[in-house]
């Protein structure tokens, strides 16, 4: 419980917030952030061609997984960044639909979340699952269901149920599942390896 408060006290910090805002910014300065947030977009994009559609309105994918290591590797701009041209890169390669920027800006808005949450961090499964929540809380259920009812003129409060059901499930395998990936990727030197000195 000590861990959940003093990652709560965190998230609203904002001077902390400012500082990660500023380095993540830097980060775009080293050759070696851009090639390898490159190759995440491109995982990223392959790993989405594994997901698995339940309804139109609902499905499971495996891409976050990209989002959140750009995001914790760079931070919350190179994160958001590289979840907006994943996006549209996406889009630009397999349209489902018609474009809808209301879904881009979501695409970036979780990385700045994951960003804020686990870029130059102490890595715990409870900051993890916390960003987890956020993500799905503020940017899958409420502006992602918030789209869903625009593109499609369906009732918000409609879709919500099925999608909060979506979110309940997920988030806690995706939560365990980035924190295995981080730890694995952790003891095999990969994030010292891939961060510009």
């Amino acid at each position: 419980m000590r861990g959940f408060w003093t990652t709560a006290k965190e998230v609203f910090f904002m001077k902390q917030m400012k500082q990660q805002f500023v380095d993540s910014w830097h980060e775009l300065r080293h050759l070696k952030t851009v090639v390898v947030t490159a190759m995440l977009i491109a995982v990223g994009i392959i790993l989405g061609y594994f997901s698995i559609t339940v309804t139109p309105y609902l499905r499971i994918g495996f891409s976050f997984i990209a989002n959140e290591l750009t995001a914790l590797l760079f931070g919350p701009v190179v994160g958001g960044v590289m979840g907006g041209i994943a996006d549209i890169i996406k889009y630009l390669i397999k349209p489902d639909g018609p474009y809808f920027f209301g879904f881009t800006l979501s695409a970036i808005l979780g990385p700045v979340i994951y960003g804020i949450m686990l870029y130059k961090k102490p890595l715990s499964f409870p900051r993890i699952f916390i960003a987890k929540v956020l993500v799905a809380v503020f940017v899958n259920l409420l502006l992602g269901t918030y789209w869903l009812s625009m593109l499609y003129g369906k009732g918000f409060l409609a879709l919500l149920p099925a999608r909060a059901l979506k979110q309940v499930c997920s988030v806690p395998v995706e939560a365990a599942l980035f924190y295995i990936i981080v730890k694995t990727l952790g003891k095999a030197h990969f994030f010292s390896e891939v961060r510009a000195k």
